[in-house]
């Protein structure tokens, strides 16, 4: 007897297959389209709109399968863009960055303006001190303790944060410390004898001590034109020199030791301060100490107690209690504007620093001549404008 099997809508399961041994149903493949009959896409780009990549789940295939439906649940699921590869996009500054910028230029600013400013005021009081007190050892001793004094006590109430240093640094700043101090005494000198302007104008030549000692002690080699620089320094300086009304050869010569030892000073420190992580302040402030205790046992062989004390009577009788003012105001200004000098030279390139250095003389110039009522002559003028114009020409020639 045949019978006819029924097969149901739904589809068979396994079990069914199995049990019924019926073959597998072969699934009807669509006739693939001829080649001619496929039309070429458009590979044409827009240089405007953005090329998108769409996700698995517009293909149909997340509604379906597990993995990325749970996926898209985490939120990872992520939507790509692709652009064209001839499309640039202009790089634009943060409005973050253009502020950090002009808070630096302000910041150093800031940094010259207290630095010419305090070594001013530095300048006025350290000649009234010595024209009261000719005893420029204990002044410069006097100098240099104060500012130790103050960068200890910034150190243990942690105003400042105290610097690592180690034997090999101390070691280093050695003769850093022995330059220091004589350029520091000897800058002293020189203006307890002679005017504030003359010894700037003198000093103002430090340029060419500077590319001398270089040239036949280092064997190094400049252009032309820093060489032809020293042509206006040179004579900018002998010229003020000889129509000098108050000259004293004391005078003048210490502030040309001041010159050549600042000079030494220079090439040490940059030589000191090679691989070190000190700031600029606490480098000041660690040469400050080691020039205190290099200068302290000279200034008592030199001068000593007795003549101090005497002296101290006299500055007392003449002036009264402003005079302890004086002292300890150039004291405090001398170790301030050392300082900000110091941590300017942390923000700007040595050129910068030598061109504000160059300004910074030019306004003690002025600012003492109008205050000590300084005679001066058109030529003696003539002479500090050509030396200072020589020593800006100097800066521009390193660069």
């Amino acid at each position: 007897m045949i019978s006819s099997v029924t097969h149901p809508s739904a589809a068979p399961g396994v079990a069914d297959l199995v049990r019924h041994k019926s073959p597998l149903l072969r699934p009807r493949i669509a006739p693939i389209p001829s080649v001619s009959a496929i039309r070429t896409p458009n590979l044409s780009l827009t240089s405007r709109k953005p090329l998108y990549l769409a996700s698995a789940e517009d293909f149909g295939f997340g509604a379906r399968d597990g993995t990325l439906s749970a996926a898209k649940r985490r939120g990872l699921i992520v939507k790509c863009e692709a652009y064209e590869a001839d499309k640039s996009d202009s790089v634009e500054v943060s409005p973050e960055e253009t502020r950090s910028a002009s808070a630096q230029k302000v910041k150093i600013g800031i940094y010259f303006a207290t630095w010419w400013a305090l070594n001013v005021v530095f300048n006025i009081y350290n000649k009234k001190v010595l024209n009261a007190f000719p005893y420029p050892w204990l002044t410069s001793t006097l100098s240099l303790a104060t500012g130790s004094l103050m960068m200890l006590i910034s150190w243990a109430t942690r105003i400042a944060e105290p610097p690592k240093t180690d034997f090999n640094f101390w070691k280093a700043l050695a003769p850093v410390a022995v330059a220091h101090t004589i350029g520091h005494v000897a800058a002293t000198v020189s203006m307890s004898k002679v005017a504030v302007s003359f010894t700037h104008i003198i000093k103002s030549g430090e340029p060419a001590f500077s590319v001398l000692v270089s040239r036949f002690l280092l064997g190094e080699t400049f252009p032309a034109q820093v060489y032809l620089s020293l042509v206006p320094i040179i004579g900018g300086c002998a010229l003020a020199a000889v129509t000098e009304l108050n000259f004293n050869m004391t005078g003048f010569m210490g502030a040309m030791i001041s010159n050549l030892a600042f000079v030494f000073r220079n090439i040490f420190s940059k030589r000191g301060m090679k691989g070190t992580s000190v700031s600029g302040m606490n480098y000041y402030a660690c040469l400050s100490m080691l020039s205190l205790l290099i200068l302290t046992p000279f200034a008592i062989a030199v001068e000593g107690p007795q003549m101090w004390a005497a002296g101290w009577q006299t500055a007392l009788s003449q002036i009264g209690p402003n005079f302890i003012w004086w002292v300890a105001a150039q004291s405090v200004f001398y170790h301030l504007y050392n300082q900000v000098s110091y941590m300017s030279l942390d923000q700007i390139s040595p050129l910068t620093f030598s061109i504000g250095n160059t300004m910074k003389r030019i306004s003690v110039i002025v600012s003492s001549i109008i205050i000590f009522h300084t005679p001066v002559q058109p030529i003696n003028a003539l002479g500090a404008a050509i030396a200072i114009l020589g020593t800006f020409l100097y800066s521009q020639a390193k660069l």
